[in-house]
């Protein structure tokens, strides 16, 4: 939402497509693993997602101050596909989806028949994917209504949120 309302549809998007580089992966490892895993590992996981929310949440925050009058601004195209691929590869929810959820249902799937794991595959992306290419085109309409004083109010908005997310995460861990 923050890299939609900053510069535009367009950015929302990259940042969307993450999982399709992140995932890959992440569900490797998991399905050639899902039961090795320690649970230090994912909450090692979890620390590093919340430090790195965090980080990202104080850089918005400074970075909406700084930049409050140049919020019409659009830069960083490939800023921000790994901007997205750091948040997705750090984050424990897909890795927790995978390790408790998505590889076991993705390896009974095979076992029954490969076409329905890609299938599996194929529905998952198109659903996660596009609710977030549908969520950036809200907010890339609504940014296009908002004065820059509350686009700036919004980025600070979404710049505390990931910091609040950030340490929730850590502390559960």
């Amino acid at each position: 939402m923050t890299s939609t309302l900053r510069r535009g549809f367009g950015a929302g998007v990259r940042v969307a497509i993450a999982p399709l580089l992140t995932d890959a992966p992440i569900i490797f490892l998991t399905v050639a693993v899902v039961s090795t895993i320690p649970e230090r590992g994912v909450r090692a996981i979890s620390i590093a997602g919340g430090l790195a929310l965090v980080a990202m949440g104080a850089w918005e925050i400074i970075s909406a101050r700084r930049n409050s009058a140049d919020a019409d601004e659009i830069t960083g195209t490939g800023d921000d596909v790994w901007r997205g691929v750091i948040v997705n590869g750090l984050s424990p929810h897909p890795w927790l989806f995978w390790v408790g959820v998505g590889a076991p249902v993705l390896v009974a799937a095979w076992r029954v028949a490969p076409g329905r794991a890609f299938a599996y595959l194929a529905g998952f992306y198109l659903a996660i994917i596009g609710s977030k290419v549908v969520l950036a085109a809200v907010a890339a309409a609504g940014r296009q209504r908002l004065s820059t004083q509350w686009r700036c109010r919004l980025l600070l908005a979404g710049g505390a949120l990931l910091i609040v997310f950030g340490i929730l995460l850590a502390i559960r861990a």
